[in-house]
């Protein structure tokens, strides 16, 4: 059963990460550190305190909450597998990568349940927003091709332009799309939303 924790505890643990990661880049990103005898840029570094750190946080959001969605497992593992390619082959490319792999996947996964006749969106945010099955359907495709459209932009982001406007991007410009995207979402809520308790 899942055990309710204080929320900014909860932000704290999820947010956490990536602000260290965006404060340490800021201090760290025109630094070199040389490390048995190979020079790592300030990013690298970084991400290699990161990983370490966002396996922590989860872990600590798990023994709190007792639970760990899907998205939060799948995130974590992708941290962990293309943040130590990065770490491993000196290589910031695999790390700016991640994103985009996380939003394939899950885009992906929501694709297949769509085939299948199936909200898999439903499992991760049914307690939170409550829906009619058709409200769901919906909801599922418009997240289904927006994950598309992040994984694109990451990719254009990472490729064309500077590691500074990349780190900003994942920052502030993601999660910012995010919440603009769900705001956008309010007459999908209205049409199909339930009441509290409601069944279907």
């Amino acid at each position: 059963m899942a055990e309710r924790i204080n929320p900014m505890v909860k932000a704290a643990l999820e947010w956490g990460p990536i602000a260290a990661f965006f404060l340490g880049y800021v201090q760290l990103k025109d630094e070199t550190f040389a490390f048995g005898g190979t020079d790592y840029q300030g990013f690298i570094v970084v991400t290699a305190a990161f990983i370490p750190l966002m396996v922590i946080c989860t872990g600590l959001l798990w023994r709190l909450t007792g639970k760990l969605s899907r998205m939060q497992v799948a995130t974590v593992v992708l941290v962990v597998v293309f943040g130590g390619l990065s770490v491993w082959l000196n290589d910031e490319r695999f790390f700016k990568m991640k994103p985009t792999m996380i939003y394939l996947l899950f885009g992906a996964l929501l694709g297949i349940g769509l085939l299948r006749g199936q909200s898999w969106l439903k499992l991760v945010l049914e307690e939170a927003v409550p829906l009619q099955p058709e409200g769901w359907m919906v909801l599922t495709r418009r997240v289904m091709l927006f994950f598309f459209v992040l994984a694109a932009a990451n990719e254009a982001v990472w490729r064309l332009m500077s590691t500074d406007a990349w780190v900003n991007f994942k920052t502030f410009g993601l999660p910012l799309a995010i919440f603009a995207f769900f705001m956008t979402q309010g007459s999908l809520f209205r049409r199909y939303g339930l009441e509290r308790g409601d069944k279907v």
